[in-house]
């Protein structure tokens, strides 16, 4: 396998682990973080022709500079994987403005102006795969999070549409809606309340899968060309539950899992 694969946020977290199981499996990859130091170390591991690009996902400028790059150095790209993002956490009437727009240009805006700068160089090419990574939070109701899940949710709906409207042009689309696995997505946690943040963070340490069998899962259903891609069983099901069981009766699970997440939140947390 000798395609080329560019990854936003691919200096650490999922980013970087896509970008280990891409190289791997024999691709050429290129790393876009804000991160220097991160990335450049990242590129350096994986070694071959992987490389790194300065790359604010907030700035159109910077994805156009990176296409270009591509252009030059590859003469083109196959694979885009929209992954750069940050979390959000707090009661609606506690996140402030602020928080809502910055978690929305990241998240949101981030992934529409990747899909944006790529669609021509796909076009172009005749061909290409844009991997959006969502949340299971774009899925699932969570109390709590509604500026995360918002934003997830509007990346599914985004690529739902792109793979109706971009499908004669030969271009694929994956959503990846994962659930929580230990990343460093706590790194770019903002929650008025510290011990809503400390919660996320232990929902990440303490996930279900190993980061490897998730990254392994996602990388092979996006070469299988699945459209959603939900490499957590369980939150695979309770997707389903959702759309199966009547409101109140899914209500009901929510708001069971909402009195145990608010009673994590005042049980002290353990040291070492």
């Amino acid at each position: 396998m000798s395609r080329r694969v560019f990854i936003t946020g691919g200096a650490s977290g999922l980013g970087r682990g896509l970008a280990e199981r891409y190289a791997r499996a024999g691709c050429r990859v290129c790393i876009g973080d804000v991160n220097d130091a991160r990335g450049a170390e990242t590129a350096a591991a994986l070694g071959g022709d992987a490389f790194y690009l300065r790359c604010d996902v907030r700035r159109e400028e910077d994805l156009q500079a990176a296409a270009a790059e591509l252009e030059r150095r590859w003469g083109g790209v196959d694979v885009v994987v929209n992954n750069a993002g940050v979390a959000g956490a707090g009661a609606i009437e506690e996140v402030t403005e602020e928080d809502w727009a910055w978690i929305i240009d990241i998240n949101l805006m981030g992934v529409v102006r990747g899909c944006r700068v790529f669609t021509p160089v796909f076009k172009r090419q005749r061909g290409g795969h844009f991997v959006n990574v969502a949340s299971m939070a774009g899925l699932l109701d969570v109390p709590l999070m509604s500026s995360y899940n918002a934003t997830k949710a509007a990346v599914v709906s985004l690529s739902e549409t792109l793979q109706n409207e971009l499908e004669g042009a030969g271009i694929r689309v994956s959503v990846v809606c994962p659930s929580f696995f230990r990343t460093n997505l706590n790194e770019n946690v903002r929650a008025p309340d510290p011990a809503l943040a400390a919660t996320v963070d232990r929902l990440l340490e303490h996930g279900a899968l190993p980061a490897e069998v998730v990254i392994d899962r996602i990388f092979r259903a996006v070469e299988a060309g699945e459209f959603y891609v939900l490499p957590h069983p369980v939150g695979a099901r309770a997707w389903r539950l959702k759309r199966l069981l009547p409101r109140g009766a899914y209500r009901a699970i929510v708001r069971k899992q909402y009195r145990r997440m608010r009673r994590s939140m005042t049980r002290p947390r353990a040291e070492g």
